[in-house]
């Protein structure tokens, strides 16, 4: 467990899969991320199932320090140790937990994780330009833009762009003082 002020960080469990399944039927969540399909319970059940077995990836339950409730998952995925990096991806599973806090305090929980624990030296993500919210809580969380993959996406009748952020090992020491 990755304890936090407001949130903490706990592995994926059984129990966990109704969640998660709910919070990929949010319609703004998958809009948010550009995901067109929505999965049934038994393929989320089957994903995790495979990605337990799988050595590159580490998935989390975000839960509420004072209730245990599980609120969100991410994932710390594609784990190169050959040269020390890895993607990141995070999901709020309601409406009801946006815009408080705990999405950069998971981030920032899983950069721990990843850096002071895995040693990795770079931590990379996609976000999708009309995702304002997300790159305002990635940059809060330290990650800096790196580029722009322009008008990559096409739903709701408008193209976005997919942008890349990572946040390198120095500068996660450097932004939290931990070393």
């Amino acid at each position: 467990m990755i304890k936090g002020r407001n949130v903490y960080l706990r592995p994926i469990s059984d129990a966990d899969m109704d969640s998660i399944y709910v919070g990929c039927q949010e319609e703004e969540g998958l809009y948010m991320t550009g995901t067109r399909k929505v999965f049934t319970k038994d393929e989320i059940i089957s994903a995790y199932n495979k990605f337990r077995q799988d050595p590159t990836r580490h998935d989390f339950a975000i839960c509420l320090m004072n209730t245990n409730q599980i609120i969100g998952d991410l994932a710390i995925l594609e784990i190169d140790h050959n040269n020390n990096k890895a993607m990141f991806r995070i999901a709020l599973h309601s409406k009801t937990v946006y815009s408080k806090g705990y999405g950069t305090e998971a981030t920032q929980l899983a950069q721990t994780f990843a850096f002071e624990e895995l040693n990795l030296n770079r931590l990379e993500l996609q976000v999708f330009s009309h995702n304002i919210r997300g790159i305002k809580a990635y940059e809060k969380a330290g990650f800096k833009k790196e580029g722009t993959l322009r008008q990559s996406l096409y739903m709701n009748n408008r193209y976005s762009d997919e942008v890349i952020m990572a946040i390198l090992k120095e500068e996660y020491f450097k932004q939290y003082n931990t070393k």
